[in-house]
């Protein structure tokens, strides 16, 4: 069943990503971008129709680190919690995910190695900023903190409105949850996504004239410090302003990633990153609602 069918809430969002795109195209009549009016829906993770596309949606997520991870178990672990978490699509029940989120009670499936390949994947992430140090206690074997992971993703192009039914269908969820006496009363949330920052592009690497005007521009970077930081989802900005923790981190196997897409990044001057936000309980539904708000408001 569509999750859209049951929380008024996402159909508003849905009639807002319509009425925009409705807009923009009677605004535009002079120019030649054709605007596709889409209408999405939600759903609770599929078992039989969500394996491939939740792999693929993983695999963006953990950019070029992905094959640190078994993507295959850590679907399956998704898939069989169908009635936490949400996927959005575009074609019905039976097509392949645009967006998922979900949580994982990583004190509950420790055992499980796919959980165990991400906990010490972000203790050793955490080791390479100060900011980030206090995981490895949270996340520690001996550790009786009750962490839920928050893995989000979508594909490129898939608006933010998509998100907030999601979050709120999610705090829902938990409520029943923990209602059955099941174990999803975390003490925080722990959300894993990504950020950029922007570079030399292959373009302008090209068109460097001498090695005087080198030598400056290395000169000038180095004095600046670090670079900006920028989100690909916008609501993690918001997000990050409810949390306790939060940071950056290169990417392990940065470098050696030559697909078509990585070029595409180099040549446009994009360096993705990852990022970790942990954010209390006790505050993670006001960040929700501040999401809400952020989204309606764009």
């Amino acid at each position: 069943m569509a999750k859209r069918k049951t929380l008024d809430q996402a159909q508003e969002e849905e009639e807002t990503v319509s009425n925009e795109s409705s807009t923009a195209e009677s605004s535009s009549d002079d120019d030649d971008t054709d605007i596709l009016d889409v209408e999405f829906e939600w759903f609770d993770p599929q078992p039989q129709h969500d394996f491939q596309g939740l792999k693929v949606l993983l695999r963006q997520l953990f950019d070029v680190d992905a094959n640190a991870f078994n993507l295959s178990e850590l679907a399956d672990l998704i898939l069989a919690q169908p009635l936490l978490g949400s996927t959005v699509k575009v074609d019905g029940n039976e097509s392949d995910p645009y967006a998922f989120l979900t949580v994982l009670n990583l004190h509950e499936h420790r055992s499980k190695s796919a959980v165990q390949d991400i906990v010490n994947y972000i203790v050793a992430q955490s080791k390479t900023n100060d900011g980030l140090s206090l995981l490895e206690h949270l996340l520690g074997a001996s550790s009786q903190t009750r962490v839920g992971l928050i893995l989000t993703e979508r594909l490129i192009n898939i608006p933010p409105q998509v998100i907030p039914p999601m979050y709120k269908m999610l705090l829902e969820e938990i409520s029943w949850a923990i209602d059955e006496k099941e174990p999803y009363e975390f003490s925080h949330y722990l959300i894993l996504s990504k950020t950029y920052t922007e570079i030399s592009s292959s373009a302008d690497q090209e068109n460097r004239t001498s090695k005087k005007k080198k030598k400056k521009q290395k000169t000038t970077s180095a004095a600046t410090g670090n670079s900006s930081i920028f989100y690909f989802h916008p609501e993690d900005e918001i997000l990050q302003q409810h949390a306790s923790i939060t940071g950056g981190f290169h990417y392990i196997k940065e470098g050696e990633d030559q697909s078509d897409s990585k070029r595409a990044f180099q040549e446009a001057g994009i360096k993705p990153l990852g990022h970790l936000m942990l954010i209390e309980a006790s505050r993670f539904e006001a960040a929700v609602k501040a999401v809400e708000d952020y989204v309606q408001a764009t």
